[in-house]
């Protein structure tokens, strides 16, 4: 079974309560729920994960390919700051696709530009919650094609 890894970036834990005019009413357990509802349909599984450390979260996608086939990332803030992030997404081997809440391209000018997306095969925005379920059927579609990851020992001996 495919397995996905969910990261939601920082400050989500506080949807349907902040600035309710650019994110809305729908909170992080809401798109969590309907991200399982539709894992289960698309017959995946899912870990689905929140912080607001950017080290974290570096320290999680790098660490994505022990165990995961693909990450659906919403870097948040650190969308449009974050070097670390980007370089640990095109580190790590796997596909991943950005969502955003927000269409990030009609807000502020310092938040038009996304320095995570290149690293991203496919970036979803501006659609609310169906930001992320939009992004995770095009991921699973997109995985699927790939030829499955060979498992290497990362342990070789010395001659």
């Amino acid at each position: 079974m495919m397995k996905i890894l969910v990261i939601h970036g920082p400050n989500l834990q506080l949807l349907g309560e902040r600035e309710v005019s650019v994110y809305g009413k729908v909170t992080l357990k809401q798109i969590n729920a309907a991200l399982e509802k539709e894992a289960k349909t698309l017959g995946v599984a899912l870990a689905i994960e929140q912080s607001n450390h950017e080290g974290a979260i570096v320290d999680r996608v790098g660490n994505a390919r022990e165990s995961f086939d693909a990450i659906l990332i919403n870097p948040a803030a650190y969308t449009h700051t974050s070097v670390a992030i980007r370089d640990a997404l095109a580190a790590c081997g796997l596909p991943a696709v950005e969502v955003h809440l927000s269409h990030i391209y009609r807000r502020e000018d310092f938040r038009q530009h996304s320095m995570t997306a290149p690293a991203c095969v496919a970036q979803v925005t501006g659609f609310g919650k169906d930001s992320y379920l939009l992004g995770l059927r095009g991921l699973v579609a997109y995985a699927s094609q790939m030829k499955p990851k060979k498992k290497t020992s990362a342990v070789r001996k010395r001659k």
